[in-house]
């Protein structure tokens, strides 16, 4: 066969499998490579190429650390496939034929090919899609962390959030939700939690409620006031005994352990109550008295579980809910 026969049967054999490789490829139901033919191997074309551009198996060797016998048992399977020698051995390394030169154009196709499936797999495993559950207390899930999804859905609208309004600390554990943002550190050993910072608690009330109350100068006269508190929840009382204020829970005219309840309490001017500092900005009206005054403050953590924490959907949202809580907290 002459070398115009041994060009034209090297352009059809890699120029068939290129063609059937790329109708694999647009298919790409699994990204893999074998939509190639069993009978040709692309490593074959890896090596042919890495050694017509290191120009010789040495070279080639050490730029792609594979042994050199190995590069040339694989360059000389190709040339008998092809049925035509692509390299002459020169004293200081290879001089690509005619037949290597006919088919560069497609091998090098099929390189980039390959580079681009490779990447496809890479971003498909490392993609952040999907949905993750996330678990908070009620006054959480009703005024911390609104504004905070609505970012997150911005900045990433492949993944869905499922939001759980709970004050059950045990969801992690027993996988009902993902991430948790609590306001009690998790003991539990299996559980990675990263502190975000203080909820602020502070006394507020409606001005509808502010003008008819008696004066409110100092802490003093809180007993005179229509005080909002928890029903079983001791929170207020804790914090108020480490203020040096000894209320009991007779004191408050007004009780409920439903913070949604309790907020709109406040909101429409039924007393005066004790909330967390965010909150305050969605209840029109309300302000914050006694600036001086500090009943007492919650940590804010974040937990995951650790089996899950490096799942890129949760890992995700877990770095969002890190970056994106603290300067809510902090106002």
């Amino acid at each position: 066969m002459g070398k115009g026969g041994a060009s034209a049967v090297a352009r059809s054999v890699v120029g068939g499998a290129l063609r059937r490789y790329a109708v694999g490829r647009m298919r790409a139901i699994h990204f893999r490579m074998d939509t190639l033919p069993a009978a040709f191997n692309w490593t074959l074309l890896r090596s042919f190429l890495a050694v017509l551009d290191a120009g010789s198996l040495t070279a080639a060797a050490r730029s792609t650390g594979m042994q050199q016998p190995t590069l040339s048992r694989h360059v000389a399977e190709l040339e008998s496939q092809l049925g035509a020698p692509l390299f002459e051995r020169t004293g200081r390394g290879v001089t690509p034929t005619a037949a290597a030169r006919a088919v560069v154009g497609a091998a090098r196709q099929m390189q980039e090919a390959a580079a681009a499936v490779q990447r496809d797999l890479a971003a498909a495993r490392s993609a952040a899609h999907g949905t993750v559950r996330i678990t908070t207390s009620e006054a959480a899930a009703a005024w911390l962390l609104p504004p905070v999804l609505a970012r997150l859905g911005q900045a990433h609208p492949q993944i869905q959030v499922e939001l759980v309004a709970s004050n059950d600390l045990s969801n992690l554990l027993r996988r009902d939700a993902d991430i948790a943002v609590r306001m009690v550190r998790p003991v539990q050993q299996s559980l990675v939690a990263r502190k975000l910072g203080e909820v602020e608690v502070v006394a507020a009330a409606h001005p509808r409620y502010l003008r008819a109350a008696p004066p409110l100068r100092s802490p003093d006269d809180l007993p005179a006031h229509r005080l909002i508190g928890f029903d079983r929840d001791e929170t207020i009382l804790r914090g108020f005994a480490r203020a040096g204020l000894a209320l009991a829970r007779g004191d408050f005219a007004l009780r409920t352990d439903n913070h949604i309840v309790y907020g709109r309490l406040v909101a429409e001017g039924a007393g005066l109550g004790f909330v967390a500092r965010y909150a305050i900005d969605h209840w029109p009206g309300v302000v914050a008295v006694l600036p001086g005054f500090k009943p007492g403050a919650l940590p804010c953590w974040l937990a995951v579980h650790r089996e899950i924490r490096a799942d890129p959907r949760v890992r995700t949202v877990y770095d969002f809910l890190a970056r994106e809580i603290p300067p809510v907290l902090a106002g």
